[in-house]
């Protein structure tokens, strides 16, 4: 039901003010959301762990379009093996839609970067799974779930832990905890769109997370990045660094960054929605790069503008004057809803200990 702001809101027991669900709201004048008591505080996507399938499409923002394997059979890996039957490379290969889940938990040491294919969901519930030595390499794909699995010790020249690149589509990540890569823990480029990344935890790294290879590609416009409920802890900078592309930002938790938390370089476009960025030594969030595109003569940042966002321990926004209402897109110009709360003590507690992989069951699997 809407309201005089254009909200609607989920009921909650015992009268406790619900978060907010934004639907339709006007740019740049949507009111804070009502603070709800501690404990009836939770993550968003509580539903999705009913049924196995109950992922598919359900992501908040610009990835909510991805499906995974939804429509594909239940495929069981069975081995840690890097390659060969019964391990997660072989699976990946193949082009038909498939719904991965695990039979077995431990460490799989890549030695190449893993392709995955179109149409695949990669569902870590139920195990504990580790991948590290290189990492999964998403190109030329779409529809990709990528669910409750950690990545950690990648080595190697430009090896990150998630590589998105080129032209991939319809992504979600979600529950995944990444640390300790040679190069990105998420880098999305070459006209990479459509993703949302939610629920991840993302520590001992420095360049965390890349959206917009470098100024020469100006294609890059047409990226779209939902990053929501994920907690960069002690991470050195780019929670993420944005070129051109469209990155909404809620909900998160950044702390203790080196350098910068968010930084807009050329073009880039970034609304930052009720995060918490608390500063360690580096008390400065937003950082503006001035790049010149390929096609322009003239340099220039990006944008931010920064909504109910929560700045402790002697953070400060760093705005440049005015920058943000203009040239700048609302989310609600692409998805009709998210659910954001209130940037508290509450929601940091919940962000640093519920986020990344976590011990869930896995659901069963109903027949399509």
């Amino acid at each position: 039901m809407g309201n005089a702001h254009g909200h609607r809101h989920r009921k909650r027991p015992n009268s406790v003010p619900p978060p907010h669900i934004y639907d339709h709201p006007p740019p740049f004048s949507t009111p804070p959301p009502t603070i709800a008591n501690s404990n009836m505080l939770s993550l968003p996507y509580t539903h999705v762990d009913t049924t196995l399938r109950a992922l598919a499409a359900q992501a908040e923002g610009f990835g909510r379009f991805a499906v995974g394997g939804l429509h594909g059979p239940l495929h069981r890996v069975t081995s840690l093996a890097d390659d060969g039957p019964g391990s997660l490379r072989e699976a990946c290969r193949g082009k038909e839609p498939l719904w991965i889940v695990f039979e077995v938990s431990g460490t799989i040491n890549l030695s190449s970067y893993l392709n995955v294919s179109s149409h695949k969901t990669i569902d870590g519930r139920g195990q504990r799974i580790k991948l590290t030595g290189h990492g999964l390499r998403l190109k030329e794909c779409e529809h990709v779930i990528i669910c409750n699995l950690e990545f950690e010790g990648g080595k190697g020249h430009d090896v990150d832990a998630i590589q998105i690149k080129p032209k991939s589509k319809h992504i979600w990540i979600d529950r995944c905890s990444l640390a300790d890569y040679d190069d990105g823990l998420i880098d999305i480029t070459r006209e990479s769109t459509d993703i949302t990344i939610s629920r991840c935890h993302f520590s001992q790294h420095d360049k965390t997370m890349l959206i917009g290879a470098d100024p020469s590609h100006v294609n890059d416009r047409c990226m779209r990045v939902t990053i929501h409920h994920c907690f960069f802890n002690g991470t050195r900078q780019r929670h993420p660094r944005v070129r051109f592309a469209k990155v909404h930002l809620y909900n998160n938790y950044i702390r203790n960054w080196g350098i910068y938390a968010v930084c807009a370089s050329v073009e880039a476009q970034i609304f930052s929605q009720h995060n918490i960025y608390e500063a360690g030594q580096k008390k400065v969030a937003f950082k503006y790069l001035t790049e010149k595109a390929a096609d322009k003569e003239v340099g220039t940042s990006g944008y931010i503008r920064s909504e109910g966002d929560l700045f402790l321990n002697g953070a400060e926004p760093g705005l440049m004057t005015e920058n943000g209402r203009c040239n700048m897109f609302h989310p609600s110009e692409y998805y009709p809803s998210w659910t954001v709360e209130a940037p508290t003590e509450d929601l940091k507690h919940i962000l640093h200990h519920c986020t990344g992989w976590q011990s869930v069951a896995r659901p069963a699997d109903q027949a399509l």
